[in-house]
């Protein structure tokens, strides 16, 4: 176990951002993650979890406490059984569960950060999310101090939400148990209608599963949306607002609100989400309401790819992030009456 004083975190996150911590441990094995947390834990010191760091926008401040990276290794895959240590870089371990031809993660390829992040965030992308396959998460809880094991149900995954999301402070991920298919070498079922358009297929098609994660590669590319230290655009945390879901009559408003802006004929992005409410596009509500791509003059701006992305240019301070973020934000309620949530977590920090 590593350890250090006064630690930069803004190399360990995918927006380069964020001051020092006043102390960085780094875990390569599930008995020091819990030896550490118990330790901040009994000693009353404030814990911040980092895994792959594509998730956290970090104060300029930095983080006055112990911060954990957790770089614990292991990919056991038995037949169809997946087991993932949560330090494992999540991109890889998709790579590898492609080239064993099993299906069930394939269009999450090119997600960064670590295996231990996607249950969190229940993880998803080009119609998979990691609650379709993965079977038990264990953790350490640090409220009973012990390490537990929790069934896919009782981590009560929602759209980009979970039990770990829900109580942030109990949890540590320590290992992703997933259940993939024996497909013969074929993908899941394509879910999303840009991915089936791309690969030439209708939704509900198979296609190898080795060409489904390299059009989901290229798609994720040509939005900034996979790590390139040389391009700015993806200087980011992927998509930094989820989608809005809305009641009935908050959809029926923000329909009302679209019509009176972009005219009568106009009809916005909707999905069914359940329980009659309708998931809308964070991304089509960013645009419509004047946020193109590249848009901003400062040290943050939009991704010149992806109207999602906010970006950090280079030489941005996480305030630079949060001015833009905040603006984006209220313009698309001004615009829309809609108002838009952070997807990546903050530290120090809040929209």
């Amino acid at each position: 176990m590593q350890e250090r004083h006064d630690a930069p975190l803004a190399p360990l996150t995918t927006f380069r951002l964020g001051g020092p911590a006043t102390r960085l441990i780094t875990a390569v094995t599930d008995a020091e993650v819990v030896e550490a947390v118990r330790e901040a834990d009994r000693a009353g010191t404030p814990l911040l979890i980092i895994g792959g760091g594509s998730n956290l926008v970090i104060s300029d401040k930095g983080f006055d406490g112990t911060a954990l990276r957790i770089a614990t290794t292991g990919f056991d895959l038995q037949g169809t059984r997946l087991e993932l240590a949560a330090g494992e870089n999540w991109s890889d371990a998709v790579a590898r569960t492609v080239d064993a031809g099993l299906a069930g993660v394939e269009c999450l390829a090119g997600i960064p950060g670590s295996a231990g992040a996607t249950p969190i965030q229940n993880v998803g992308a080009y119609g998979q999310d990691v609650s379709q396959t993965i079977t038990e998460v264990v953790a350490y809880d640090r409220r009973t101090d012990e390490t537990v094991t929790l069934t896919n149900a009782e981590c009560v995954f929602t759209y980009r939400h979970s039990r770990f999301k829900q109580d942030p402070s109990r949890y540590v991920v320590l290992r992703v148990r997933f259940e993939l298919e024996d497909a013969g070498g074929l993908s899941a079922p394509i879910r999303y209608a840009e991915t089936a358009r791309t690969l030439g297929v209708e939704q509900g098609d198979r296609v190898p599963a080795l060409r489904a994660r390299e059009t989901v590669l290229k798609l994720r590319a040509g939005k900034g949306m996979v790590l390139d230290p040389e391009d700015h655009d993806t200087w980011s945390a992927g998509s930094f607002f989820t989608n809005p879901i809305l009641t009935v009559a908050e959809h029926e408003a923000f329909l009302a609100r679209v019509a009176e802006r972009l005219g009568p004929d106009v009809m916005p992005p909707a999905f069914p989400a359940g329980d009659g409410t309708v998931k809308t596009s964070a991304a089509w509500l960013i645009d419509k309401a004047g946020f193109t791509k590249g848009y901003g003059e400062g040290r943050a701006r939009i991704s010149g790819k992806h109207t999602l992305a906010l970006t950090n240019r280079g030489s941005a301070s996480t305030e630079d992030l949060l001015a833009l973020a905040r603006e984006v934000r209220d313009g698309v309620h001004t615009a829309f009456g809609v108002t838009l949530v952070n997807e990546p977590v903050t530290v120090g920090v809040s929209l």
